[in-house]
Parts: C-alpha cells; structure tokens; sequence
C-alpha cells in the first residue's frame, strides 16, 4: 500500500502545479479581453462624457454646455423631433412587422419563404438606399410626386418612411421569434371551448407575444432615433439629433457641444435598454418547459388577408430596392431613362471613387474575422472557466455595453479618446485599424449573445474530462470548443461583413481622405447632388453585402455538415 502512495506521490504534485497555472492563465485571459473591451467600448464612452463638463479652451465648466443646450430652441426642437419620429415609425414598423409575423408563424398562407426573404432583404443595404429611393419616387422630379399632393418628402414623412423600411427587418426577427414560441395547448383549449377567432387572438395570440411586442418596438424605437443615414438625406429641415451631432462636430467643430448632443442621445437608448433587458427577462421567465409547438390550421378568409397584406408590403419593399438600382442605371434621370453604366464610373464623382469601395470590403473583411475570433473568445471566458466569477460578469457586462451606445455616439467617443495626444494608441487615429475596431466595437453584443449561446449548447463535462486528464484549456478550446462552434463563428463573421459594408452612424466621424468608405461615398454624393451615382453605390453595396453574407452561409453550412455529422449518428 505504502508503495503505491509512494509512487503516485510524485505525479499529485505536477498536477497540482498544472491546475494552479491554468487557473491564472485563465485569470490573465479573461483580464486580458476585460482591458481590451475597456479600451474599444468604456474609455470611448467614458471620454465623451467627461469632454461634456470643458469648454473648447479645456477648462471644466460644469453643467454651463447642458444649460446652452437647453436655452436653444433650436437643439431642444431637434430632441423633440427625434423623439417623436421614433416613436411614429417605431408603431408603424412593429404593428407592419407583427402582422407579417403572424402570417409567417401562425397562417397557412403559402409563398411564406420568398415573404421572408423579400421582407429580410433590407439588412442589406445602408439606410442611405431607402432615402435615395423616396427621392427618386416622391422628390422634386419623383415618379409618384404627385401622389403627395401639397406633402413634401423631404421632412419628417421621408424620415418615418424610409425609416419604417430599413428596421421592418429588425422587428420582424424579433417578432417571428416570439411568435414560433406560441403554445398550442393554449390554442387547443381555447378552440375546445368554442371561442372565436377574435377571442383568441386577443386572448391567447396577443398576450403571448406582448413582450416581443415591446422589445421589437424598443429596437426599432432606439435605431430610428440613432440613425444618421435616412434624416441626413431626406430630412430637409427637420433637425434630429443624430443630424445635430454631425453639424455641431464636422459642421461647426464644436466638439463639446457635440458631446452634449450625444449624451441627450445616449440617454433614450440605455432608457430602451434597460426595458428591453426586463421585457426579455420576463419573457423567458414566462416560457414553459410542457409548451407544445402550435401548428396552425388553414383558415381560407384568414389566410388570403394575410397573403394580400404580406403581397403587398414585399412589393413595397421590391419597388423602394428596385427603385434605386433602376435610377442608377437610367442615363440621364428622368429625361433618358435607357439603361447605361455611366453612373457606375466613380472615378468622376465625388466620394473617393472605387477606393471607397476597395477600403469598404478591407474594412468588411477585417471586421468579420477580428470581430468573429474577439466575440467567440469573449464567449468562451464568459461561459466556459470555473474561477474569476466577478472578472467574468464584469466581461459580459462590457460585452453586451455596445448595445446600449448608439453609434454616432461611439464614433464621437473615438474622436476624444483616440486623438488625444496622451493616449498612446494615437497613432491609430485616421488609419484603417480605428475604423476596423470602430466597427467590431459597434457591432459587439449581438455577436458575443450569439456566440454564447452556442457554447451554452456544450456540456461542462468536456472541461471536467479534459482537466482531470491535464489537457490544458486552450488546447480544449482548439479542438472542442471551436470545431464544434464553427458554424456560428462564420455567421457571426457574415454578420459583421454585412454591417460593416453598411454601417455609417459609427465611421463617419472616423474616416480619412485615404480611408472614405462606401457608405460614406454615398453620402459624400448625395451631398454633391450626385443622386444617381449614390444610387449606384448604394445599389453596389447592397449586392456586395448579399454576395458576402451568401458566401459565409455556405461556409458556415459546410462547417456544419464536417464539424456537427456526429450528431447525426
């Protein structure tokens, strides 16, 4: 016996030693992406705030540049407006999104994947694309100018509906999602008690789906009131607040001033956030682990309403895309409508050209793949250690932080913070790098939720196995973790492509000569009263978007098929 103690003795001590090292390596990791998100995502924010209290000779002075802001009607009419329009087209949007939602989940009507499809194809494209397009179908020289009558396009109706058009997407996720959770034990009892269609839809259908009711309308609600692209286009002169950031730091160069504007904006979409984050508390609170799928019945009158419905708002949707891909195509608008590339030739137009192209899909590129590896190693730390819990809450609650900061206001925190001469990572500023972490920082939360939900799906025995048998944790994270989270690593990678090829709100503020990129040629175009090569751009974009996010769907079913066939077995 004594023997045997003896020589397992030697083996007890190296393990030991094994384990504590691991254990402060992981400490230091987790540190590590803690510091990282602090630099991308806190000091940002944190500098706009503090540059709120200077005045523009650096001299503290309080509360004196909110009291200026206030006493100008000008900028109070702004927060009023943003906060008006929001809320119209956050209605309109959710109460369009919620009934083509329930045709999708809860009707037989049938063409539902092509619905889905048209209805999706917005993410796509910038939000520029929705307001060149009203241009070209209710401006000045509109196709349909005279529908409108005594109405103008230019003002806060442009703004709802190209707003309504580009977040009808985001509400739509949001609420498909709610609704396919519906419970059919719910809706078998309500039909054995002989209630009516109208019954049940107010009494089964509508409190089931009230929390993605809310949480939709908080999403579309904080995009629209951040959102730079549609006002900045067709807004004439309805001032809003993200319209009133970008006079105030490019337009005037008062940056403090703009620090104001961005901390008024930065305090509806934490107020959204936080609603958003108690409504989807409550709603996974409220889902039963007995609920059963609910398979809907064919109800001819219903269905055929819905298809009408969910008809016509596709062809909404393919009439405003289409409108702009033809107006970049026509020769001379609206005189020569026959079809020529001119307006593809950048080379001749304001904007940079077709390096701004170039520089959009280096930066697309970049983003994907730093902001695929970051959001699945921020995952993996969060989910996957034992030890450091408080270190690991403090990385998840920094992790989901970007989704609270609109991106104008981001983009505004880069400028106080980056191009301070004291901070040592200066020389980023005006360089490709600020715009490639500009935009992983933006997009952040999202990919980091959908990373950790994938790793959730992971039982924790692979890390018990692996540490008994000594296999350090990267090695694990190599071979099982990543493998088997492949899948969702290269759509989050087609996720952020996408968003950085259309994001404006974050870069604008951010970019160089030698750095413009696409969306910001866009509206360096539309400026110019290049209309028409705007289109072509935003036209461009789009289908560089879809190509992009089509090829990452195919890797990531390809990653499916080789990493995930032992599920099958």
């Amino acid at each position: 016996m004594s023997s045997s103690t003896e020589a397992l003795a030697p083996i007890a001590i190296p393990r030991s030693n094994h384990f504590d090292r691991e254990r402060w390596l992981t400490g230091a990791a987790v540190l590590l992406v803690v510091l990282l998100l602090v630099v991308i995502v806190a000091l940002p924010v944190g500098a706009l705030v503090g540059q709120s209290f200077y005045d523009r000779a650096g001299s503290f002075v309080g509360l004196t540049n909110f009291a200026r802001y206030f006493e100008s009607p000008a900028l109070v009419q702004s927060a009023f407006n943003s906060v008006l329009l929001a809320v119209i087209s956050a209605v309109l949007c959710t109460a369009i999104a919620y009934v083509y939602a329930y045709g999708l989940t809860l009707s037989c009507m049938p063409a539902k994947g092509l619905l889905r499809a048209v209805a999706l194809m917005p993410l796509l494209a910038p939000s520029l694309l929705p307001a060149i397009s009203l241009i070209y179908l209710f401006g000045n020289q509109g196709l349909f100018k005279g529908l409108l009558g005594d109405l103008s396009i230019y003002g806060p109706l442009g703004i709802v509906l190209g707003s309504v058009f580009w977040t009808l997407p985001h509400a739509l996720l949001i609420l498909t999602t709610a609704m396919a959770t519906s419970d059919g034990r719910l809706y078998e009892a309500a039909q054995t008690l002989g209630a009516s269609r109208w019954r049940i839809f107010r009494t089964v259908t509508l409190p089931s789906s009230r929390y993605g009711l809310i949480v939709a309308a908080m999403v579309v609600f904080v995009l629209v009131i951040t959102d730079f692209g549609v006002p900045k286009v067709v807004g004439g002169q309805t001032g809003v607040l993200a319209t009133d950031i970008y006079k105030q730091v490019v337009g005037q160069q008062n940056f403090q001033m703009g620090a104001v504007v961005g901390l008024v904006l930065l305090i509806p979409a934490v107020l959204s956030f936080l609603v958003e984050r108690r409504v989807r508390r409550k709603q996974a609170a409220a889902l039963s682990a007995r609920a059963t799928p609910y398979q809907p019945e064919p109800v001819k009158s219903r269905d055929r309403a819905l298809l009408v419905f969910c008809t016509l708002t596709a062809i909404a949707i393919v009439v405003m895309i289409g409108m702009a891909v033809f107006a970049s195509l026509a020769s001379y608008w609206p005189y020569k409508l026959t079809p020529s590339l001119k307006n593809y030739d950048f080379s001749n137009m304001d904007g940079g050209g077709w390096g701004s192209y170039g520089n959009s899909l280096r930066l697309a590129l970049c983003a994907a793949v730093a902001g695929a590896l970051a959001t699945f190693v921020s995952a993996y730390f969060v989910e996957k250690p034992r030890h450091f819990g408080l270190l690991r809450e403090l990385l998840n609650l920094l992790a989901n932080l970007p989704l609270a900061v609109p991106g104008l206001v981001l983009g505004v925190g880069y400028i106080f913070f980056f191009n301070s001469a004291a901070n040592p990572l200066h020389g980023l500023y005006g360089g490709m790098a600020i715009l490639v972490i500009c935009t992983v920082a933006h997009f952040f939360s999202v990919a980091h939720l959908t990373s950790l939900t994938a790793l959730r799906q992971l039982d924790r025995e692979y890390e018990l196995v692996s540490e008994s048998m000594g296999v350090p944790f990267w090695r694990t994270l190599w071979r099982v973790h990543l493998p088997v989270a492949l899948p969702t690593v290269l759509n989050v990678a087609g996720y952020f492509f996408v968003n950085a090829m259309t994001t404006v709100s974050a870069v604008v503020f951010l970019y160089s000569p030698q750095t413009t990129l696409a969306a910001i040629a866009v509206l360096n175009m539309d400026d110019a009263g290049d209309v028409a090569p705007a289109a072509a751009m935003a036209s461009l974009i789009m289908l560089t978007a879809a190509v992009g996010r089509g090829l990452f769907a195919l890797a990531g079913h390809w990653a499916l098929k080789r990493t995930q066939a032992w599920r099958q077995r």
